[in-house]
């Protein structure tokens, strides 16, 4: 099997959802010579490329994506040790801060950003859940992020997004950071009161939404 064959059944085994093909595909892109690396941005991420386009059209629904997520760490497991032994780095475009704000113990769907977005080529700082809003802010400076994403599920945590905006432009680091928000209770209209860069109704939309605004910011 040559190289092209292997980076697209790498990439079949994302859509199919096939952990056990993706970690055995990726022993054999490693056996045959194919750089751990082409392996990853032409293989794995073109998989999951296709998975997000196609949870996007609404022809595969959230169960596949998080199995498509799950094929892609067991075939990272075996690539990672070789992307670091020939200290190779997957490029990465931007540094994303996520979160889910104060108040809210919602995971999932942040959760889900979050894969999407390193699979997509992203450094992510997930701060986890019931974050302050000094908390997004401080650790994006400390990760020299692009993006603060947050993330809530229910309406009244809503304010807590608007509270790091607040607190940005208090410290007069608005200008410094994209910020996007998400969840059920959210939309384009709340982001636009409160002042944020954009809204993401859904994880694919989501990480379209940072793609755009990231390239129009270089």
């Amino acid at each position: 099997m040559d190289k092209q064959q292997i980076l697209e059944k790498l990439a079949q085994a994302i859509v199919d959802t096939d952990p056990e093909l993706a970690r055995a595909t990726a022993k054999e892109a490693i056996a045959s010579g194919v750089s751990p690396l082409e392996a990853v941005e032409q293989g794995l991420s073109k998989g999951m490329g296709t998975i997000g386009d196609l949870f996007g059209r609404g022809e595969v629904f959230l169960p596949e994506l998080l199995l498509s997520a799950n094929a892609f760490n067991e075939a990272m497991q075996v690539l990672k040790p070789e992307l670091e032994a020939r200290k190779q780095q997957i490029a990465q475009t931007a540094t994303v801060v996520l979160g889910t704000v104060q108040g809210d113990l919602h995971s999932i769907g942040k959760n889900i950003v979050a894969t999407l977005l390193e699979t997509s080529g992203f450094r992510v700082v997930d701060l986890g859940v019931d974050r302050s809003p000094l908390d997004f802010v401080q650790e994006a400076g400390k990760a020299n992020a692009d993006v603060i994403a947050l993330s809530c599920l229910m309406t009244t945590t809503m304010p807590s997004q608007k509270a790091v905006i607040d607190v940005l432009k208090e410290m007069k680091l608005r200008d410094k950071y994209l910020v996007v928000v998400g969840g059920a209770p959210t939309s384009q209209k709340w982001a636009d009161e409160i002042g944020a860069d954009g809204y993401g109704q859904s994880a694919v939309d989501a990480v379209a939404l940072v793609k755009r605004l990231v390239n129009k910011k270089k």
